[in-house]
Order: C-alpha cells, then sequence, then structure tokens
C-alpha cells in the first residue's frame, strides 16, 4: 500500500505532467512552453485529518447553489461539517456533495488566499474511507483552473468554507513562485 507521502508526490507529479503536456490544461500553449512546474507547500502532517462528518445541525442535506468565476451557478448537496484546528485555531468547514457523481467537495479561501494562494481559494476532494469517515488532507488542497486562464466555470467557495486561519498546505499561486517548492 502506497504511504501518504507516495500519493502525494504521485498527485503532484500527474498534476504538473497534465497542465504541461494535455490538451485540456488551462495553461495556454505560451504558458506552457515555459511552465516549471507548479508550487506547493512542503507537506504537513499536522494538516492531515480523518472525520466523521458531522451531519447533524441546520442545512445538512440541502442544496446549495453556489456562484462560479465566469458569473454562473453550480449545485452541491451539504454534505456535512468539519470541525479541526489550526496552529491552535478552530476552523469549521462545511463539506459538499456533487449531486450527480456522489464525489465529496471542499471549496475554500483561507488566510493564504491572495498572498500565497489563489486570490479567489482553493480545492479539497476529500476521500470516503471504508470505516465511513472522511480523509481530509489539505496536502492535495489544489487551484481552480480559473487561477491560471480564463474561460473556466470554476466554484466560489461559499461564505461558510471562509476563514481568516491560515492553511498552508497544497497548491500555491503562481505569484508565490511557480515551480518554486518548500
Amino acid at each position: 500500500m502506497a504511504t501518504t507521502i507516495d500519493r502525494l508526490s504521485g498527485f503532484r507529479t500527474r498534476r504538473d505532467d497534465f497542465f504541461a503536456t494535455h490538451d485540456n490544461s488551462p495553461l495556454t500553449p505560451e504558458q506552457r512552453g515555459d511552465f516549471q512546474g507548479l508550487a506547493y507547500y512542503a507537506p504537513n502532517d499536522a494538516l492531515r485529518f480523518e472525520f466523521e462528518l458531522d451531519t447533524s445541525g441546520a442545512g445538512i442535506g440541502d442544496e446549495v447553489t453556489v456562484g462560479t468565476a465566469d458569473g454562473g451557478t453550480k449545485s452541491y448537496v451539504r454534505a456535512g461539517r468539519i470541525q479541526f484546528a489550526v496552529e491552535g485555531e478552530a476552523v469549521t468547514l462545511a463539506v459538499f456533495k456533487e449531486p450527480t457523481r456522489g464525489r465529496y467537495f471542499l471549496p475554500f479561501r483561507d488566510g493564504t488566499a491572495g498572498t500565497e494562494t489563489y486570490a479567489v481559494g482553493r480545492y479539497l476532494d476529500p476521500r470516503a474511507l471504508p470505516d465511513g469517515r472522511l480523509s481530509v488532507d489539505f496536502n492535495f488542497a489544489y487551484n481552480p483552473y480559473c487561477a491560471y486562464s480564463e474561460g473556466w466555470s470554476c466554484p466560489i467557495p461559499p461564505f461558510e468554507n471562509i476563514t481568516k486561519v491560515p492553511i498552508r498546505a497544497g497548491e500555491r499561486s503562481r505569484e508565490s513562485g511557480v515551480g518554486g517548492r518548500e
């Protein structure tokens, strides 16, 4: 079984390869010519969690419509909430499910947005574990394609998933140094 570091390394390699070579890359041909890889934070074990999804409280199971960067909307179902601490500061975020594919989705904007990471926010795809809990590893957080070029319909993190707490894990912004890796 692959270790978490192996999975993360593979994820980052596949993402860099996709951006550099794939026809559906969000980079223009000119950008691809100069592309040296995406910028990432160093892996941070403190931002790797396994949660029992909190499905209590108002709004769980409700359909939520979120705006997109191109002025449209997308619909999700609020699956539950997660609560955790980052350097002693409490964070609560909603986890959503895509109605058609049933995949978990966690759009968020944290205290690094606009300086170290994409200003609009980042995404994470929590994984369901065999015991019903969720694996939420912020080292796998990534920028939406809208961070790299126009013409994409990227969901904007809803208000309930905006926190001032910095979550320094995952993909950084181009401005923080494309290819620069901590």
